[in-house]
């Protein structure tokens, strides 16, 4: 495979906040979104899964979003409100003039995708990797998961269920104020809401991955998706080959 260099670049989010946005290769635009507590190199970069897509013809297009990465992390609650990350997708895509484009979402990246599209965006085709019905659904159970994660930093030992996201947060340094603010922006999706969703869907998922619920039920609640597996678990799916050629053989269906 080809190494290409990412660029590096910020945009105005939908309150002029300056974000970070990552590019890697050329032709047929597709928004990568990256995970909670993660970034567009360690989701996305890091691992090879964008140098694939971007051998195969794609311009992918990186954002940290907000309180991550190089993005900025705001302490002022008005610059969360409600479905925030959508907006900041949606000032994105504005930004660059997108009009025939994929989008990709990681586990919050795909709750912000689905959210984005159920608010009138209209990707050609759409990934939700790493989500599952529940996640979508029964955010706030996952909020509160993460915002004890936030309240117990550094006293979670090994062994408690919350251990491994205290450490993928150590790892990444992510400001911890801002994304508790940020946790509290995100409502339910009921089911029903999913039927805004009518893009050809691919609901991607590492075999041993359940942390946001059920990637099959996510499937069957969706009009036009299916359903793929690849080995892993929710933290590791996302350093696996298979995740960057399975978005491509998706992807690059006419």
């Amino acid at each position: 495979m080809t190494t290409i260099p990412a660029t590096s670049e910020t945009f105005p989010g939908f309150d002029g906040a300056p974000l970070a946005l990552h590019r890697l290769g050329e032709g047929r635009p597709v928004v990568l979104l990256h995970g909670l507590f993660s970034s567009a190199t360690v989701n996305w970069i890091k691992y090879g899964t964008a140098a694939q897509l971007a051998e195969a013809g794609f311009a992918c297009l990186m954002p940290d979003l907000r309180a991550h990465g190089g993005s900025a992390a705001p302490h002022d609650a008005e610059a969360y409100p409600s479905d925030v990350l959508a907006r900041d997708a949606e000032a994105l895509v504005a930004h660059l003039g997108l009009s025939d484009f994929d989008l990709v979402g990681f586990s919050l990246g795909a709750r912000t995708s689905a959210r984005s599209v159920i608010r009138g965006m209209a990707p050609r085709r759409l990934v939700l990797a790493g989500m599952g019905l529940e996640g979508l659904a029964g955010w706030a159970k996952r909020q509160d998961f993460f915002r004890d994660v936030i309240d117990r930093f550094g006293t979670i030992r090994p062994g408690d269920p919350s251990y491994m996201a205290q450490q993928f947060l150590k790892s990444t340094g992510v400001d911890r104020v801002a994304a508790r603010l940020l946790l509290g922006t995100m409502e339910d999706t009921p089911p029903e809401a999913l039927k805004a969703i009518t893009m050809p869907t691919l609901v991607l998922c590492g075999a041993d991955d359940n942390d946001n619920g059920s990637a099959d039920r996510l499937a069957e609640a969706l009009p036009n998706a299916e359903r793929v597996t690849i080995p892993g678990t929710h933290m590791s799916s996302v350093t696996m080959p298979e995740l960057g050629r399975e978005l491509v053989a998706f992807l690059d269906r006419d």
